[in-house]
């Protein structure tokens, strides 16, 4: 993973400028923001233990229209929130050089949270969603790879209801969204 990011630093806005600008989806970015709760003491001692760093950087390349960054970045933001970290949001059709660097399956999928450290250079990305969750869109795509085949937007509803099933009803799907950017972080 050598690539170097310094090139777009001071170039997104903040995590509040996105929310106070955001004209779609609004009122359950803000609903999922109010639900998070950290799991344990213990996880959020690790993120405020971060605080003490200056060497790291997140970038997170997102766009308002899209589910998963409705439901995963208000987690990201309130698990990065104690460690610190200068975080700058990305938005996708403003960076499509920077969306085609970080790729998910040869596609664009988004939020993608990039730690970098101060030069730019990329430590580890997250996303765009929870692993378990992401594991059907990579099944989807492996078994159905011609867009234009008749029953595709047929297949592409079922596997976007099993995601829905993976991540349940509640706020439990927060918890792995916290502990998968901790194992992230703790190996930098």
């Amino acid at each position: 993973m050598s690539k170097n990011v310094a090139a777009y630093y001071d170039k997104g806005i903040s995590p509040q400028q996105f929310m106070d600008s955001m004209n779609k989806n609004q009122e359950s970015f803000i609903s999922w923001s109010e639900q998070f709760s950290w799991e344990s003491n213990e996880q959020q001692e690790f993120f405020q233990s971060l605080s003490f760093r200056d060497d790291l950087r997140c970038l997170i390349l997102m766009a308002e229209w899209c589910g998963d960054v409705i439901r995963n970045v208000p987690v990201v933001f309130k698990a990065l929130e104690p460690t610190l970290m200068p975080v700058e949001v990305m938005i996708m059709e403003q960076f499509p050089e920077l969306m085609d660097q970080f790729l998910t399956g040869g596609g664009k999928a988004v939020p993608i949270v990039i730690i970098a450290d101060t030069g730019g250079f990329v430590l580890a990305q997250w996303g765009p969603r929870p692993k378990h969750v992401q594991e059907v869109m990579t099944e989807f795509k492996q078994l159905n790879p011609d867009r234009e085949a008749a029953d595709y937007n047929e297949k592409i509803q079922v596997a976007r209801q099993e995601m829905g099933r993976q991540y349940g009803e509640g706020t439990g799907y927060q918890h792995v969204i916290v502990q998968e950017l901790r194992d992230i972080l703790s190996t930098l």
